[in-house]
Parts: C-alpha cells; structure tokens; sequence
C-alpha cells in the first residue's frame, strides 16, 4: 500500500524492534523508531530519540511524525521491581501519560492516520492476582476491576477515536519470545546466561523454576505479523484479539529441547531464584564475553529486569502445580489471522539466533 508511514513507539523492546524487522523488511514503507536509546538493529528505520514522559519532548518530536498511517505502541515503563509493579499506581499513571503525550503530538500532524496498534497481554485476565478462567477469551472474562494501566490506555484511545477516521486495534500475547538486550520481560537472554554459567562448570542445564503449570507462548515475530494484519484488516477495527503460537506447554516437557538448542544436556529441577543469583555472575559474564569474542554487553544492560521475569514465568518458589494459563484465540482466526508456530521449534530458533548474533556463548 502506497504512503504508508509506521511509527513505532517503544524500539528497543522485544516487540518494537520486532516490528521494525517486519515492516523494514516484509513491507515497503517508511519506518520511524521511536525510543530513549538507538535500537541496535534499525532494520532501515529512522531513529528519534524521544522520552514519552515528557509531552515537550513528543511535540519536539512531532515534525517527524508528520503524515504517519499506522501507529505500533509497543512503549512500556516498568517499575524496578517487576512483578510488584503491575499493581502499582504510579506505573499505571506513567503508561497512561506516556501514550497520552505521544497521541497528542502524533494526531495533529497526521491527518491520514490509518491505526493504532495497542499491546497489553494477559494481566488484562488478571493473570497476575488470580487463576484464570479457562480459556480467557476476549470480551467475556477481563479483569476491569484490578487496576491496571491496560484500561487507561484503552479508555483514552476509545474516547479519542469516537468521530475519527482511524482505527484501533487491540493484541493480547502471551509469553513473548524473541531478542532483545535489556528488556524487562525476555526470556532468551537471562536462560542463555545460566545455561552458560552451569556450562562453564561442566553442568547439565538444571531447571530452576518451580512447580509445572501448562501454558502457551507467542514467538515476536508470529506477534508482528499478527500486528501488522491488524493494521489492514477490516475485522481487526476497534477489536482485542488474544495471540499465541497455537499449542500449550509447560516447562519440564520444553526444557530438554532448550538444553538441546544450548548445546547441553538436561539436568534434573535444582529450584534457583535467577534474580537473586545473578549478582555473582557479574564478573564471569564479562570473562565469557572476552572468551567469546560476543558482542552483548555487561549482565545488567544485557538482560535488565528479564531475570525476574524468568523466575515469575518458571515459577521459581511454587511448589504445587498452578493453574493452566491458557487463552482461546478463537476470535483472531475467525477475523482472519491464522497463524501457529510450534513452541519448540520457536525456542530452537531464537537460541540458535542469539548465538549467530554472538550475543550468547
């Protein structure tokens, strides 16, 4: 489609510098990466450094955002200590204020915008603070009572949409996998550090988590397709769509093909909190990169807060299986998207990419 101009907002992370990759090489379109620092990779995106907190920053920006079509809001501010955060009211009044402040530079200079895009996930079940009801499904079993920056977001987009020729649509992942350095929820970076820690003692790879649960995953890439479709699709107008890679897993039975993928053999569950642990890895970290010749960077820029977020999606502490955490996508597949990748292979991949990239041992 001729004139298309995508921002996306949130660069760096996991599912922004996804969709740089698809648009900037799936699409012919002009690419505007939005973020505090440069994303490492581009992929022919046009970098503008922006802080979303401030409203004059945005309106600095704005010259930039000029004749924008599609809107990809994957920015996300989380509080330092993760998972405590989700409930927190200045992480929602930050989110909110963030998205507020980019729509009001964004909307006056783009006169032809086209969609919006807008990320949540399954804290919108209020997966967080209670067993979800199985399977979540779009518009039946959302959590509005519990606090959560998702409806701020939504409320404010709702409103400034009603009258106007744009539309916005709604994704939901689950557990997102991909690669991105110093993100706060990826998975990738801090299961590759341990692996490589127990290796370098000549270890199997020992499952650290808790207590099975069965549950799904996206790969980021299937995630930017499904954005970009939702971007085109008269049935994604105005809609959430719950989106996964399309089967169910639990750790304990993916566990022996990620050891595969890290070149080691499964070990047996030694639980380990990989959050309060990794302070001693600091100085191997750095060894192993010299050892290596890699090009990622020291432990805290390289996995930021992923470390807690593996402990949360391992369960590290549980001891008694959880609930499933499954959700339908019945609702994406009628409306048109029908995409899967199996769970598996989606680890393999981005492992085996991790190690191309040098950015794991």
């Amino acid at each position: 489609m001729t004139g298309k101009k995508v921002v996306v907002a949130g660069a760096t992370g996991l599912v922004g510098n996804a969709a740089l990759r698809h648009f900037g090489t799936s699409e012919p379109c002009d690419v505007v990466a939005l973020s505090r620092r440069r994303p490492r990779n581009l992929h022919g995106a046009r970098h503008v450094p922006i802080d979303l907190t401030s409203a004059a920053d945005c309106r600095r920006a704005a010259a930039e955002l000029a004749g924008a079509s599609h809107l990809v809001y994957a920015a996300l501010y989380e509080a330092p200590q993760l998972v405590d955060g989700w409930r927190d009211e200045q992480q929602i009044k930050t989110n909110d204020l963030m998205l507020r402040n980019l729509m009001g530079a964004l909307e006056p200079v783009a006169p032809g915008l086209r969609h919006v895009a807008l990320l949540q996930g399954t804290k919108a079940y209020g997966v967080h603070v209670r067993p979800l009801t199985v399977p979540a499904r779009e518009g039946r079993s959302e959590m509005y009572e519990q606090p959560n920056f998702y409806w701020a977001q939504e409320n404010f987009l709702r409103e400034l949409q009603k009258g106007k020729a744009w539309h916005w649509s709604i994704l939901r992942p689950v557990l997102i996998v991909g690669l991105a350095m110093g993100g706060a929820m990826d998975l990738i970076p801090p299961l590759g550090v341990y692996a490589a820690m127990l290796r370098e003692q000549g270890r199997p790879l020992d499952f650290p988590g808790g207590a099975a649960r069965v549950g799904q995953a996206v790969d980021v890439d299937l995630l930017a397709r499904a954005i970009a479709w939702s971007g085109e699709a008269r049935t994604a107008q105005n809609e959430a769509f719950n989106v996964i890679n399309g089967d169910v897993f639990t750790w304990e039975n993916i566990w022996p093909a990620v050891a595969d993928a890290l070149e080691m053999k499964p070990g047996k569950p030694v639980p380990l909190s990989l959050a309060k642990e990794y302070p001693n890895w600091i100085d191997a970290w750095d060894r192993l990169r010299a050892k290596h010749n890699l090009i990622s960077p020291g432990l805290a820029d390289f996995v930021g807060l992923s470390f807690q977020y593996a402990d949360y999606s391992m369960r590290y502490g549980h001891t008694e299986s959880g609930p499933p955490s499954i959700v339908s996508t019945v609702k994406i597949n009628r409306a048109g998207f029908t995409e899967m990748m199996d769970t598996e292979k989606m680890f393999r991949k981005w492992f085996r990419q991790a190690k191309e990239e040098r950015l794991l041992p």
